[in-house]
């Protein structure tokens, strides 16, 4: 799977709260209006930008992205916003590991090396990040077999329905 995409880059420690603002909370059953408060506490011009849908921005975080809350929400607002993946130095566990449950990718890299607005490739199955805009290449941290194949199944919802169960196929 190769996925293109402009670098929106945020800081280190951005919580779920930053994420999915707790004042919205309100809206968790009107995702389509939730979602126009994706990260705007992070920074406000994100959603307006990503829900233009003129462009495909991935999500550049630093460290410990997502951290908080374990509310699903934050990272199916993020996927909702048409982002398809999320790249930072490093992930809250359930965070990073609901990310793959609905479906959308987050590798883990030197996210120091990417600058806001940079273009870049991925290849999420060999987890090499490709900045076209500087020419240069990182090497992200590979995911997981299992998780490859959430991932591919479409999330762990739509895992289960085509297979029944949490059964794996050997790498």
């Amino acid at each position: 799977m190769i996925i293109r995409g402009k670098a929106w880059k945020f800081a280190d420690y951005v919580s779920t709260d930053l994420i999915a603002p707790g004042r919205y909370s309100n809206l968790r059953d009107n995702m389509k209006e939730f979602v126009k408060h994706v990260l705007e506490d992070a920074d406000p011009k994100f959603a307006p930008a990503a829900l233009e849908g003129k462009q495909t921005y991935i999500v550049v975080g630093g460290r410990n992205f997502g951290q908080g809350s374990s509310r699903e929400h934050a990272a199916r607002l993020i996927k909702l916003s048409g982002v398809p993946i999320v790249l930072a130095k490093s992930f809250a566990r359930i965070f990073y590991r609901n990310c793959f449950n609905i479906g959308m990718p987050a590798l883990v890299a030197d996210t120091d090396q990417i600058a806001q607005g940079d273009e870049l490739e991925i290849d999420v199955a060999q987890g090499i990040v490709h900045d076209k805009t500087k020419g240069t290449q990182l090497q992200a941290g590979r995911i997981p077999p299992v998780m490859l194949q959430i991932l591919n199944g479409g999330g762990i919802i739509e895992y289960i329905k085509k297979h029944g169960d949490l059964v794996f196929e050997k790498a």
